[in-house]
């Protein structure tokens, strides 16, 4: 087999495959391997992330009543010093994974000759050929760039050169409300910067469930940063001090620094998908069925280079799952049909299955139970008062439908919620379960004992 891209997708699929015997080679043209999941994306953003919550002192906030400054002469080095021990690690535990099972680095561009033939073009010009029984395209996917605004990675980024500024600014502009744009938006609100947020919505993370987005943007507004919904940004000038952005609506923003997270595309570009007799869709994404297989059949993709969700962890099953179909393993036939999703702004939001919105869209009768921090010892001990666990539920049986979280831990939360979606689990499981004291994973009970109380005490709506 021939993967080109060594990302999650593509290290994990390898690994299967060279797990069960195959003769494996990766191709990767970045300078590291890991792809945008550990080199530009995924983890430097979340270490960051711990980097702002430590040295802005926000965690001790709630703890202490005391509010903490950013520490003065900060550099950018000083900040990102965690975050590149930690991205190194993880680049040397890739390396290491590749070894250990015998698969064939080969550094360079690939470009497909044919639908089984893969030329990779080194450094040096010099064209090697790799022919492969099965290929797996895994190059995971590339910040858009509007060609109306001037990227110079200086004052005006993307997400994938952002960290590489030089020094932390005073003030800055984030076009883009996803999650990439929230999550940096919020790291930098958390330090003291003034960040302003514009976006075409007219609110945060529209797929969340609404009261979860509500109540991130009042955290987020409580740490001082701007919103501008439903906005577009129609001009951007340069400075003596920075950027200024015009938007539809006469506002101007001025701002030392901008960052354009206006979505991702498939990272294609030199593969020559027309000689292996693909292309991509309308959305920049390559198609592919439910096992991952392209329409040329011994062609497979994952990752972010296929589009939603563009998760590392989702890739990284879909891989394992594309490999085991290719060649026939009886081993990993599906990835799960829960998919819990992590959102690393402060506070950090989890979620899985459906939200009161999906459920009233769907017609389904549904009732929640929710669970406060506040009324947590564990969650009193760690500060935060703030968050909050939302269970979905239906109302005939009280099966399990969807679990939203916001606040402390709520991406490691979440995977209780997720398994007992995963196996049709009641509110019950939750009730019966005995659960540490002091811990967060308690809320689930209590969380569980409201929505039984609000069947019995309250008029649930219909969907």
């Amino acid at each position: 087999m021939v993967v080109i891209g060594c990302g999650p997708a593509g290290e994990k699929g390898a690994a299967q495959a060279a797990y069960f015997g195959k003769r494996v080679a990766v191709v990767e043209r970045g300078v590291h391997l890991g792809g945008a999941g550990v080199n530009t994306g995924t983890l430097p953003s979340k270490t960051l992330r711990e980097s702002a919550l430590y040295f802005s002192g926000l965690k001790q906030r709630g703890i202490y009543g005391i509010d903490y400054s950013l520490r003065a002469g900060l550099s950018v080095s000083d900040f990102m010093h965690h975050t590149e021990k930690v991205v190194e690690a993880e680049r040397e535990k890739v390396r290491q994974n590749l070894a250990v099972h015998g698969i064939g680095l080969v550094r360079g561009a690939a470009a497909f000759e044919d639908a089984h033939t893969v030329a990779v073009r080194g450094a040096k010009g010099v064209a090697r050929r790799l022919r492969g029984e099965i290929v797996l395209i895994a190059t995971g996917s590339r910040p858009h760039r509007p060609p109306e605004i001037a990227f110079d990675d200086r004052r005006v980024f993307d997400s994938d050169t952002f960290l590489n500024m030089d020094r932390i600014p005073a003030s800055l502009a984030v076009v883009g409300g996803g999650v990439i744009g929230c999550e940096y938006a919020s790291i930098f609100t958390a330090l003291g910067v003034q960040v302003h947020l514009v976006d075409g919505k007219d609110r945060l993370l529209p797929f969340l469930d609404a009261e979860i987005s509500g109540l991130l943007r009042e955290r987020l507004a409580a740490l001082g940063m701007h919103f501008h919904f439903e906005e577009r940004m129609e001009k951007l000038e340069r400075t003596a001090e920075g950027v200024l952005l015009k938007l539809k609506s006469g506002t101007v923003i001025e701002a030392e620094t901008a960052l354009f997270a206006a979505g991702r595309r498939a990272a294609v570009d030199g593969l020559a998908l027309v000689k292996a007799g693909l292309a991509v869709n309308a959305r920049g994404y390559i198609e592919v069925d439910a096992t991952y297989q392209t329409r040329v059949p011994n062609i497979y993709a994952a990752g972010d280079v296929i589009g939603f969700p563009a998760l590392a962890s989702t890739g990284m099953e879909q891989g394992r799952v594309a490999v085991c179909h290719a060649f026939g393993f009886q081993y990993k036939q599906r990835v799960a049909a829960m998919l819990p999703m992590g959102i690393y702004t402060i506070p950090e939001i989890s979620s899985v299955g459906e939200t009161e919105e999906s459920c009233q869209e769907k017609g389904i009768a549904y009732a929640a139970g929710r669970g406060h921090y506040a009324n947590n010892a564990r969650g009193l001990i760690a500060g935060d008062t703030a968050g909050m666990l939302k269970l979905i539920f239906r109302r005939a049986d009280k099966r399990l439908l969807g679990v939203h979280i916001i606040g402390e831990s709520a991406t490691e939360l979440i995977h209780l919620g997720a398994l007992a979606l995963e196996k049709g689990d009641t509110l019950d499981t939750f009730i019966e379960m005995v659960f540490n004291y002091p811990t967060l994973s308690e809320i689930y009970k209590y969380a569980a004992y409201d929505g039984l109380g609000s069947l019995a005490g309250h008029k649930m709506r219909e969907g």
